[in-house]
């Protein structure tokens, strides 16, 4: 298990600061959301995580290596894209195939790895068809099957749900938990959903203009906001979607179960 560390990240585009001197630490085998609006900085910073941009200064260190300039497949990172980036005219299986076959150490048990991880993530029964004959949800899956296939010590997530359902987006919700518990895979998960956020997450990175404004568990998020601005962007947003969810509920005649006391973010009410 490796950790991931980020010292004073910064970069800037066309003049403008796009991230200024961004500083933080993923523990080995946490899920660390990053959580923003759109213009934040926080898929500019995936990218350099990634390796598909260079910042323009700071330091990247994976397990105590320093991977700031390293080439994208040297890092031990996975994505897992918002559009899905699957091949439609190849089959499930051989979708997750298609990575194994081009590294050497997998290729010669390719077939019997990508099989394990369609397993693993409920595909076993759709091998056989196509992208295009799956749900918005199935292909997701295959996505992250293709990803973890390869081992990777940390697999980012770039707003892998904003295209889903409702209904579709609380299953995998479940479903992405379930998969990192077993694999304990550390995940690092782009979004600007808040309720995703604090649903998933062990830890919350809450950004706003090129900087990290609080980051900590979502408990301690919303009992000690660290300024005005994680106040308006995080608290007051869950309590304003709560607020909808409950007058819906009024509107349909239906009373929300309130039984058993539960924290905001649980998936589960």
């Amino acid at each position: 298990m490796e950790s991931l560390i980020a010292q004073n990240i910064t970069k800037q585009f066309d003049g403008k600061t796009v991230l200024n001197n961004v500083s933080f630490t993923v523990e080995p085998g946490e899920f660390l959301s990053i959580l923003g609006p759109s213009g934040c900085g926080k898929t500019t910073l995936l990218r350099i995580l990634i390796g598909l941009l260079d910042a323009d200064s700071g330091k990247l260190l994976l397990d105590g290596r320093d991977i700031t300039h390293a080439a994208p497949n040297m890092r031990s990172m996975g994505i897992v894209f918002q559009n899905y980036a699957l091949f439609e005219n190849m089959s499930v299986l051989k979708n997750v195939e298609y990575a194994l076959r081009l590294h050497k150490e997998y290729k010669n048990r390719s077939r019997e790895i990508a099989m394990q991880m369609l397993e693993q993530v409920g595909l076993a029964e759709h091998l056989g068809k196509y992208p295009g004959e799956l749900s918005g949800g199935q292909q997701q899956r295959v996505a992250i099957a293709r990803t973890l296939a390869l081992s990777p010590a940390i697999i980012l997530f770039d707003e892998p749900m904003s295209a889903l359902d409702a209904a579709t987006r609380l299953a995998l919700r479940e479903e992405l938990k379930r998969i990192q518990h077993e694999s304990g895979t550390t995940m690092l998960y782009i979004t600007h959903d808040q309720e995703e956020a604090f649903a998933l997450s062990d830890r919350v990175m809450v950004m706003g203009a090129s900087a990290i404004h609080q980051l900590d568990s979502p408990s301690h998020i919303l009992k000690s906001p660290a300024d005005d601005y994680v106040q308006e962007f995080v608290i007051d947003n869950l309590n304003r979607k709560i607020s909808s969810l409950i007058k819906f509920y009024e509107r349909k005649g239906v009373t929300p179960c309130q039984t058993e006391k539960k924290e905001p973010w649980d998936s589960s009410n």
